[in-house]
């Protein structure tokens, strides 16, 4: 549903997007990451048609964002990281007016008008002043205008943003149902979220990709770096294992624990064990810890 090639975007000579490319299907929901100032949000521009690229191209349900942006709009849903809404109007009011723009008459604008306003919780609120709004109630409501034309394709910059922690709830409750059938992608720095809903990742540091993958395989992804943790009944020489092959460092912890990063593919425990009962060790504990995302994410973007 979603295709990138190449893309590249300058601002006079620096690179905010740097030849990236990766794709998207539809049922899937993606989480798209970098730290502030990777392009993240200049690539959604690009795919939504707000910013022609350099070089490169996006392609939305196989039509060209920049041959041709009409059809791409009428497919996609954007809420972008600083929601842009007309402060004077009532909440109905707005979602019938972004309605009738993407063409909705009549009975079924209504009907689309009403349904969103009950799937993003904004019964309460329908009647009242944008502007009179908490920030969370307006997210809400641009979530409700990206929605409103049932689009193909959803991009969501920060979409939580400004949420208390039920709204988070909800909200994640509804990425996940509408990546049932729809393409998702959106970007957020609240990792776990990414955990919660993702089923793949995409990474951008300084405008480059440095990661694509699924996210049970994240973490193989962090310079190929396991973590094991070592439990010994009593002292040891760090120095010794330190020489074993494949092991990067060896860092201390409390009541004789170690913990030991080591590279490669290759499972290190048994090494492990056999140099222990070498060096008359008593070994009380051995196990390879799962990364985080968030230090696969610093791991990628430092």
């Amino acid at each position: 549903m979603v295709e990138v090639q190449h893309l590249t975007k300058l601002f006079g000579t620096q690179a905010a997007v740097n030849d990236i490319s990766f794709s998207v299907g539809k049922g899937e929901i993606l989480g798209f990451l970098g730290p502030n100032g990777a392009g993240k949000s200049t690539t959604m521009k690009i795919a939504t048609g707000y910013l022609p690229p350099t070089s490169g191209s996006v392609r939305v349900a196989e039509f060209d964002v920049v041959e041709h942006p009409l059809e791409v709009r009428r497919r996609v849903g954007y809420l972008p990281e600083h929601n842009p809404l007309y402060l004077d109007m009532y909440v109905h009011e707005y979602l019938d007016f972004i309605g009738s723009v993407h063409g909705l008459k009549g009975q079924e604008r209504r009907s689309r008008v009403q349904q969103m306003v009950d799937r993003v919780g904004l019964g309460r609120e329908q009647n009242k002043l944008i502007g009179a709004l908490s920030k969370g109630y307006r997210q809400r409501v641009g979530l409700a205008q990206a929605l409103v034309h049932d689009p193909q394709v959803l991009i969501l910059d920060e979409p939580t943003t400004g949420l208390d922690p039920n709204q988070i709830g909800e909200i994640r409750q509804l990425i996940r149902e509408l990546g049932q059938d729809k393409t998702v992608i959106f970007s957020t720095h609240i990792l776990p979220e990414v955990q919660a809903l993702c089923d793949r990742v995409v990474i951008i540091s300084r405008g480059q990709l440095v990661a694509d993958s699924p996210v049970r395989e994240l973490g193989a992804l962090a310079q190929g770096e396991t973590i094991i943790r070592a439990e010994f009944e009593g002292p040891i020489d760090a120095e010794v294992l330190r020489r074993l092959p494949e092991v990067k460092a060896v860092e201390p912890g409390p009541n004789n624990t170690w913990r030991i990063r080591t590279t490669g593919t290759t499972d290190q425990r048994g090494a492990i064990s056999r140099l222990a009962a070498q060096q008359g060790w008593i070994l009380l504990g051995l196990r390879q810890e799962e990364q985080s995302l968030e230090q696969v994410f610093g791991e990628l973007t430092k």
